[in-house]
């Protein structure tokens, strides 16, 4: 899988979150984001946007939460959204 489609597949997963979902929902979203950017980086290795794609991993990452709050949250993922449609047409 390319990391343009697979950033492709994490935008309605995001988006979704701002919809009222169960508990387990947002774990999974948070484990499938980690891998999927952390291959995204190990994709993107040598470039600079490679480290977006670390932070990305770092911020979703399901060991130990962080805690910003439901708006926070939904900000992120709005964005984070954003920023991979930019990602997935701006890549070949």
């Amino acid at each position: 899988m390319t990391p343009k489609s697979l950033s492709f597949l994490l935008i309605p997963l995001l988006l979704a979150c701002l919809l009222p979902m169960p508990y387990g929902y947002y774990i999974l979203v948070r484990v499938v984001a980690t891998v999927a950017f952390a291959y995204i980086a190990y994709q993107e290795r040598g470039n600079q946007i490679m480290w977006i794609f670390i932070g990305l991993a770092l911020l979703f990452q399901p060991l130990e939460k962080i805690a910003l709050g439901r708006t926070l949250w939904n900000i992120v993922d709005v964005a984070v959204a954003v920023f991979l449609v930019w990602y997935g047409r701006g890549r070949r």
